[in-house]
C-alpha cells in the first residue's frame, strides 16, 4: 500500500473514531433504556399509529355479527332466554358453518330457560362463552368441552388491547379461546386442520399458515406476561370491517338469509355499556383511533385474521428475534454516526438526517403492512442523536484541528521569515568569528554593524506580523521593510526576491562577474498563495546558499521557464559549494513542496565545479496539498 494512501487511511480511521466511541455510547443508552422498558409506551404509540394508517381494507364477507343493544327490549340488559332461544334457531335454519354466543349464560333468565337449554343441547355448531380469567364464569350446561371458548381478552398496561389470547393453561387442562374454536370448525370444513408445528411444539397452526406466538420481549413488549398462546392483533382496517344485523333485524325477517349460510355468525351485546366495550386505539381507522369498540367486534377481529391468514394470505403480525432487533437499531445508530461523519455542514446534516428518519418511518410502516412489527422509536432515537449530537463533536474536532493546523503554519512560516533573514545574518557572524584571523579590536567594529543589522531584521519581522499576522499568508516578508503582494503575476514576485536577495552582503555575491537571469510568464492561476510563498523561498534560500558556501563564484545564471509541459525554476553557479550528505531544514521543506506540486526537486554538484539547484513541476496539472 502507498504510504501516502496509508496515511489518509489512518486519518481516516483516527477521526472516525471522534464519534464512533461517543456513538456507541448513545446505542449502547437507548438499548439500555428498551431493555428496563422506558420506551414500551411510546412503542405501542407507533404501533398503533402505523395500524390507523393502513388503507382500508374490504369488509371480510365471512363473518357475520348479530348485534344486540338496547333498542331490543332487553331484560336488565341483558336477552330472556325464550328470545335467546329463538334467535338461534332462526339464524341456525339460515345454516351458517358455524355460530358463536359472545354472551355468558350460567344463570336463567327466564322465561323460556327450558327453551334455550334445548336449543344448546340440538344445535351442533354452536360455540358457546365462559370466563377464567382472574373471576370465573362458567359455560352454559348441555354443551361438550369442544363447544366452549373463553371469552377474556388481555389488555396492556395503558388499558388497551393488541393481543388476542388463543389457549391458555386452567387446573382442568388447556382451554380455547372463542375465536379459536369458530376459526377451528370453520376452516375444518375446508379440511385444514388444527395442530401443532412440527419444528416447534409450542407454535400452533392452520394447515401450513403457523400463529406466531407473542414472547415475552416480542416487538415493543418488555417482560410481559404471555401465559399460554397469545398472538398480535392484525385488525382489519376501514370504517367498515364486517357485515353486522340486529336483533330486530332477525326478529323482524328484515334481513337476506343468504348472507348468513356458510358464514361464521357471532352473536353479542351491542349496547354502549361500558363492560361490553373495549379500548384500543390500535383498532379500526384513523378516524375512531380513540373510539372503543365492543367485545363483539374484538371476536371477529381474532377470528378474521385467523381465517383471512389461512385461506387469503392476509399476514399475520410477527416480530423479529431480540438479536436481529439490536442489530437493526444499531445499523440505524451506527448510520447516524455516518451522517455526521460525512455530513459538510449542520444545514445538510439536519436535512439528511429528516429524510432519513422519514425513509424509516416509512420502511417500518411498510414492513407492519407486510406483517413485520419492527422497533421504531429507538432506531429514531439513535440515528437522530447520533445524526446531530456527534455533527457537533466532528465540528468540533475539525476546529480544533484546523486550529493546530494554523498554529503549525504560524509557526512554519515565521520561522521560514527568521531562516531566510535573521539566521543568515546570525550565519555570517559567526563565520565571521570563527574564521577571521584579526584581531578583536579590529573585528569589533564589523561585528557591531552587523549584530545592528541583525537587530533591525528581527524588529522588521516583529513589526510585520504586528501589522499583518501569518494567517494572512497573501503577503510575503523579505526584509527591510520589503513586503511583496503574493497575487501578483509569479514572474513579477520571483524577479523582486532575485533583485533583493543578491543585494543582501553576502561574500560570495562580491565575486559574481556574469549575472543571467530569465523569469519567463508564467500561468499561476492553478498554484495556491501558499505554492507561491513556498517557490519564493525556494528562490531566496537557493540565492542564500550561493552567497554563502559557492567560493570562487564567477557566474550565476537563474532562470524559470517552460519546457514539454514543465516550469523549471533553476540556479546554477560555478563556485565551489558545500559538499555535505547532510539534507538540512531547506532542502527538506523544498522537497515537501515538490510532492505537493508533484514535480520534483535537484541540487547536484557539476561535473567541474558549481552546483545546480533546480524545482520543476507540470504545467497544467497541479495538486492542492491538504494538511
Amino acid at each position: 500500500m502507498q504510504p501516502k494512501l496509508w496515511k489518509i487511511i489512518k486519518e481516516e480511521i483516527r477521526i472516525w473514531r471522534v464519534g464512533v466511541f461517543p456513538g456507541i455510547i448513545v446505542i449502547a443508552l437507548v438499548i439500555v433504556a428498551r431493555l428496563s422498558g422506558s420506551m414500551q409506551s411510546l412503542e405501542w404509540l407507533a404501533f398503533d399509529s402505523f395500524l390507523r394508517l393502513r388503507p382500508e381494507e374490504p369488509i371480510d364477507e365471512r363473518i357475520i355479527i348479530v348485534g344486540i343493544n338496547q333498542d331490543d327490549r332487553l331484560l336488565n340488559s341483558s336477552i330472556s332466554d325464550r328470545d335467546l332461544a329463538a334467535l338461534l334457531w332462526k339464524i341456525h335454519r339460515c345454516q351458517p358453518r358455524v355460530i358463536g354466543l359472545d354472551i355468558y349464560r350460567d344463570f336463567p333468565v327466564n322465561p323460556g330457560h327450558t327453551e334455550l337449554l334445548t336449543a344448546f343441547k340440538n344445535i351442533k355448531n354452536l360455540i358457546a362463552i365462559e370466563k377464567i380469567l382472574p373471576k370465573q364464569i362458567a359455560p352454559p350446561p348441555n354443551f361438550s368441552l369442544e363447544q366452549i371458548g373463553f371469552a377474556d381478552q388481555i389488555t396492556d398496561a395503558d388499558g388497551k388491547l393488541r393481543r388476542s389470547l388463543l389457549i391458555t393453561p386452567t387446573p382442568q387442562g388447556e382451554k380455547l379461546s372463542l375465536s379459536l374454536r369458530l376459526a377451528e370448525v370453520y376452516l375444518a370444513h375446508e379440511n385444514i386442520n388444527f395442530k401443532n408445528n412440527i419444528r416447534d411444539r409450542t407454535t400452533m397452526q392452520f394447515g401450513n399458515t403457523p400463529l406466531p406466538k407473542l414472547d415475552s420481549n416480542s416487538g415493543g413488549y418488555v417482560r410481559t406476561d404471555v401465559t399460554g398462546v397469545q398472538v398480535l392483533l392484525n385488525f382489519r382496517s376501514g370504517q367498515k370491517r364486517f357485515r353486522s344485523i340486529s336483533l330486530n333485524d332477525i326478529k323482524s325477517n328484515k334481513f337476506n338469509s343468504r348472507l348468513l349460510r356458510d358464514r361464521i355468525v357471532i352473536i353479542g351485546i351491542t349496547s354502549p355499556s361500558p363492560k361490553d366495550l373495549i379500548p384500543t386505539s390500535a383498532n379500526t381507522s384513523k378516524h375512531s383511533a380513540k373510539t372503543p369498540i365492543h367485545t363483539v367486534e374484538i371476536q371477529a377481529h381474532a377470528v378474521s385474521q385467523i381465517v383471512s391468514a389461512v385461506l387469503d394470505d392476509r399476514p399475520l403480525l410477527n416480530t423479529w428475534s431480540d438479536g436481529w432487533e439490536y442489530l437493526w437499531i444499531f445499523a440505524w445508530g451506527f448510520l447516524g454516526i455516518a451522517i455526521a461523519r460525512l455530513s459538510k455542514s449542520p444545514l445538510a446534516n439536519i436535512i439528511i438526517v429528516i429524510t432519513t428518519t422519514s425513509s424509516l418511518l416509512v420502511t417500518c410502516y411498510f414492513l407492519l403492512t407486510w406483517g413485520w412489527w419492527v422497533p421504531v422509536i429507538p432506531t429514531i432515537i439513535v440515528l437522530a442523536l447520533n445524526g446531530i449530537e456527534l455533527t457537533a463533536l466532528y465540528q468540533c474536532d475539525k476546529a480544533l484541528r484546523s486550529g493546530i493546523k494554523a498554529r503549525q503554519d504560524i509557526i512554519e512560516r515565521t520561522f521560514e521569515t527568521i531562516h531566510n533573514g535573521p539566521l543568515q545574518s546570525l550565519a555570517k557572524v559567526l563565520k565571521m568569528v570563527k574564521y577571521q584571523d584579526l584581531p578583536i579590536k579590529e573585528l569589533l567594529p564589523e561585528l557591531e554593524n552587523e549584530l545592528e543589522k541583525l537587530n533591525h531584521e528581527l524588529r522588521g519581522i516583529y513589526d510585520f506580523l504586528q501589522r499583518e499576522p501569518p494567517t494572512q499568508d497573501s503577503s510575503l516578508y523579505l526584509g527591510n521593510t520589503l513586503v511583496l503582494n503574493l497575487q501578483d503575476p509569479l514572474h513579477e514576485i520571483l524577479y523582486q526576491v532575485y533583485s533583493y536577495t543578491l543585494a543582501r552582503d553576502f561574500p560570495c555575491f562580491r565575486t559574481i562577474k556574469v549575472k543571467i537571469r530569465t523569469f519567463e510568464p508564467i500561468d499561476d492561476q492553478h498554484l495556491s498563495i501558499e505554492q507561491k510563498q513556498g517557490l519564493c523561498r525556494f528562490l531566496e534560500e537557493a540565492l542564500c546558499n550561493v552567497g554563502k558556501h559557492a567560493m570562487g563564484v564567477t557566474r550565476l545564471e537563474v532562470t524559470c521557464f517552460s519546457s514539454e509541459g514543465w516550469y523549471t525554476l533553476s540556479i546554477i553557479d560555478d563556485g565551489l559549494g558545500v559538499n555535505s550528505s547532510r539534507e538540512g531544514r531547506g532542502t527538506q521543506q523544498f522537497r515537501n513542496l515538490a510532492k505537493q506540486l508533484k514535480g520534483k526537486f535537484q541540487r547536484v554538484p557539476l561535473s567541474s565545479r558549481g552546483t545546480i539547484c533546480e524545482l520543476s513541476w507540470p504545467v497544467t496539472k497541479v495538486w492542492y496539498f491538504n494538511k
